[in-house]
């Protein structure tokens, strides 16, 4: 919120980068797992931020496209390559250095990539917003008005422009807080559903190393059906819809004779298949949600609380070796339950993305 979209995105993909690579000289476990942590503070980094800076730069409708059919499958496909890249590179720090590489070649997009103009905006850095608006009018070969912000918007603006959101912004009203604290257990129950599934594919029968990849394969259709979700219907109707379908079918799972280890895997991919496009929209939700103010903030804490749900799914897959069927009780019935939650949070859908705490207020 303080630095801009473009600075961050760019120098948490550098630690990303640099880290991982220095992560190859590692002479000892301890050295390997503190350069692993600082790699993961970068990479999720960026991952919310260019999340953001996208959102913010293109329209409701492309928006959408990008935040699905975009980012998120561009995910599943990195997702996909990883088990390749495993399969033959066989050596861990040559498999490093294979996965590092391609994060050079984000540089010449510093060149590309424009600064959010609803950030700068928000910062009163009229003139830079205006010259990066009307390069989009040109591309686009849309006309761009002779003025495009008048002297008395910007005047009325100057009061917001001089707030400086922080963490506690997120609880300033009864009504922001509930929404805060509702998406907080949302993203932190999906995270627990879609990363104990992720987990536990090698704990399927057959290869390890396809069972990864089949993993990753279901995201993309899941990505699809999220993009048409919520192209037509709203968010709350939607995202509770998948999270009942994923939490139900795992809820299944234990009904399925041993014999059939086939319709077990079945099952989880479509667990995995309805979590997953739940995940996909939770982030297009706080994006609408939020004002600008504070929306990289936000996103950020919810998605710190699904980063909190990341670290205890390992321990939903481990209590498999007391009962093979806890660990998807447990994952379906806190998504199911999460489902039910979201029915309770206001709707965002055919609304502009709030630029303040005031058009915020207005949602209950």
């Amino acid at each position: 919120e303080r630095f801009g979209r473009k600075n961050i995105l760019f120098s948490t993909m550098a630690v990303q980068t640099g880290f991982s690579f220095v992560q190859i000289f590692s002479t000892s476990w301890e050295m390997f797992t503190v350069l692993f942590l600082i790699v993961g503070m970068g990479q999720i980094s960026n991952y919310v931020v260019a999340f953001i800076l996208g959102t913010e730069i293109l329209g409701k409708s492309v928006r959408i496209l990008f935040s699905t059919l975009g980012v998120c499958i561009f995910f599943a496909i990195g997702y996909m390559l990883l088990p390749l890249f495993a399969y033959f590179i066989r050596d861990w720090r040559m498999l490093l250095l294979a996965l590092t590489i391609p994060g050079l070649f984000c540089v010449p997009l510093w060149w590309i990539i424009p600064e959010s103009p609803r950030w700068l905006i928000s910062q009163g850095r009229y003139k830079e917003a205006e010259v990066i608006i009307r390069k989009a009018a040109k591309i686009n070969g849309v006309p761009a008005p002779a003025v495009l912000f008048d002297t008395t918007e910007m005047q009325d603006s100057k009061p917001q422009q001089q707030q400086k959101a922080i963490l506690l912004d997120l609880f300033r009203t009864r009504n922001i807080a509930t929404i805060t604290i509702m998406s907080l257990l949302l993203w932190f129950f999906t995270s627990v559903g879609y990363f104990g599934l992720s987990l536990s594919t090698p704990n399927w029968h057959g290869n390890a190393y396809i069972n990864c990849f089949l993993s990753a394969v279901i995201e993309v259709p899941a990505y699809v059906i999220a993009w048409l979700l919520l192209r037509s219907l709203p968010r709350r109707y939607s995202l509770s819809g998948t999270l009942f379908l994923g939490g139900g079918v795992v809820l299944f799972i234990q009904l399925v004779p041993a014999d059939l280890n086939i319709l077990a895997v079945g099952l989880v991919m479509l667990g995995k298949f309805g979590i997953t496009a739940a995940f996909s929209m939770l982030y297009v939700y706080n994006v609408e949600l939020y004002p600008t103010l504070v929306r990289n903030m936000a996103v950020g804490a919810t998605s710190m609380a699904s980063r909190l749900g990341s670290i205890l799914s390992p321990y939903f897959v481990y209590l498999g070796a007391y009962d093979r069927f806890l660990p998807y009780i447990l994952m379906g019935s806190l998504t199911v339950l999460i489902g039910i939650l979201t029915l309770f949070l206001p709707e965002s859908y055919g609304n502009p993305l709030p630029e303040s705490f005031e058009q915020m207020l207005k949602v209950k």
